[in-house]
């Protein structure tokens, strides 16, 4: 059976609209309104034509691929490319043979080029989900202080410092990294600010060293997605069963957030991207309501 973030991730609606509509990070650049019917490449629409954009923000960055056609640039798409996976989760992707472009396989979203984001094609990230049970109230006593029935599950967030959002602490993978190597250094970083508490890094480390379950692969519906650049994760689960291990210890937000606490898993949240399809598979694996 499938998760509920497979799912819920057919049909991508935070990085298109049946409307024309501002691109987040660039609110004076529209994207062309697509209907449902016509996301498919497969739907004609020979009249389509999506400005095509990418943000000067990664133009001459390290992390970022340079414009198709400059010298000594011929990515290999669908493949390892070197250090930069431009392999996709969701199997291979089709490329534009006019454009030699790589084409979004959810369809269109009314943005074509880059946007903000550094790779043409897949972009890779990893989003660890830690969680550990609600701590009783305090002066609450023994075991039964609270039961199973009225468990709640928590998780840690981070708001965003881009776009003031909820969302999990993940972040990009670095070109030759490991996805579990990723997921470490972004939680690490964004939810407990290691640099300035090497213990809690040693900690915290040993925590998430055994991998956590991967609830989710694939292609993530990301507001900064375009026709030819999107965003695709893996998200694991990490929980801290007695609460006394990453459960424990203070949060401190990194510099890529402006906020850290640990959140009531609710349907109810209002989170970044596809976050909260990924923590429904959660729920569902632990059993509790959503």
């Amino acid at each position: 059976m499938r998760s509920a973030a497979a799912r819920g991730m057919q049909l991508h609606h935070k990085c298109r609209a049946g409307v024309a509509t501002p691109y987040s990070r660039a609110p004076a650049v529209l994207r062309v309104g697509v209907p449902d019917d016509a996301v498919p490449w497969s739907a004609a629409w020979a009249d389509y034509a999506p400005r095509d954009y990418t943000d000067p923000c990664v133009e001459g960055r390290p992390w970022a691929d340079p414009a198709l056609g400059a010298p000594g640039f011929a990515p290999a798409w669908n493949a390892l490319d070197g250090g930069v996976d431009r392999r996709s989760h969701e199997g291979e992707y089709a490329v534009d043979a006019a454009a030699g472009r790589p084409l979004n396989p959810r369809g269109r979203t009314g943005l074509a080029g880059r946007g903000v984001l550094g790779r043409w094609g897949p972009n890779h990230a990893a989003d660890p989900i830690v969680t550990r049970w609600r701590p009783a109230p305090l002066g609450a006593q023994g075991e039964g202080a609270q039961g199973a029935a009225t468990r709640v599950l928590q998780f840690v967030a981070i708001r965003r410092r881009d776009s003031g959002e909820w969302a999990l602490p993940g972040g990009m993978v670095d070109p030759g990294e490991a996805v579990s190597a990723t997921l470490r250094r972004e939680f690490l970083e964004e939810a407990l600010n290691v640099l300035r508490d090497p213990a809690r890094e040693r900690l915290v480390g040993d925590f998430l060293s055994g991998g956590g379950e991967v609830v989710y692969r694939g292609y993530v519906d990301d507001p900064r997605n375009t026709d030819n650049a999107w965003m695709e994760t893996v998200a694991s689960h990490f929980h801290d069963e007695r609460g006394d291990s990453a459960g424990a210890l203070p949060l401190e937000a990194g510099d890529d957030a402006v906020g850290v606490r640990w959140m009531d898993l609710s349907a109810d949240l209002k989170l970044y991207a596809s976050h909260s399809l990924f923590l429904r598979a959660v729920a569902e694996k632990m059993g509790v309501p959503w």
